[in-house]
């Protein structure tokens, strides 16, 4: 234990998600040997950015407007609606450049555990976004664990009586990964998700 400020910009420190003791530790003794200049710009970004960004009014993705760049953009295909969990998976997404329609970011997953229900999830809004009849497919991005799972089948019963064409994207077993150390999820999906090969043909010479 330390006295004073440097015990307490641990302790805020390792408050922060993935930050544990040792490295809140590390961390603080980093700022502490840092340039003054440069710890002052640090702590202004942060202050700016509680200060400036927001959540969208419309897909509740992170923006310094009332609306994100992605739903002020007109080139955008707005038939579809790809459903995130939080806005770092639209940052994800976007970089593979695979997807050309808006989103929906829901704030989170279910997790009954930690107290967070569908009624904690920007689902409502969802659903009222979808009285638009131009929309003609959700994509279900969750995550591939048990609470992105639970949540994506909670979408499905929810948004299928609506009509609209419901799609998940793909996942299973990584390249190069191990099968002893897949997750049941994961395996799951991957069974579910087979197809049928191709036979290599032999050459003859």
């Amino acid at each position: 234990m330390y006295e004073g400020a440097v015990q307490e910009l641990i302790d805020e420190l390792g408050r922060l998600p993935g930050i544990g003791p040792k490295s809140a530790q590390r961390i603080a003794f980093h700022i502490l040997d840092a340039d003054a200049e440069d710890m002052t710009r640090l702590a202004a970004s942060i202050q700016q950015a509680k200060e400036k960004v927001r959540f969208c009014e419309i897909c509740f993705n992170i923006s310094e407007q009332d609306t994100c760049a992605i739903c002020r953009d007109e080139r955008r295909d707005a038939s579809q609606i790809c459903i995130v969990e939080e806005s770092k998976d639209v940052l994800a997404i976007e970089r593979t450049r695979a997807f050309n329609g808006k989103y929906h970011v829901l704030g989170g997953s279910i997790n009954p555990i930690a107290g967070i229900g569908p009624e904690q999830l920007h689902i409502r809004e969802l659903v009222s976004r979808l009285g638009d009849s131009s929309i003609t497919e959700l994509i279900l991005a969750t995550d591939p664990n048990l609470e992105g799972e639970a949540t994506a089948i909670y979408l499905v019963r929810q948004l299928s009586p609506l009509g609209i064409k419901i799609t998940r994207l793909a996942s299973g077993l990584p390249v190069g990964g191990d099968l002893e150390y897949a997750d049941e999820v994961t395996l799951a999906r991957a069974f579910e998700g087979r197809r049928n090969t191709i036979a290599p043909t032999s050459s003859r010479a």
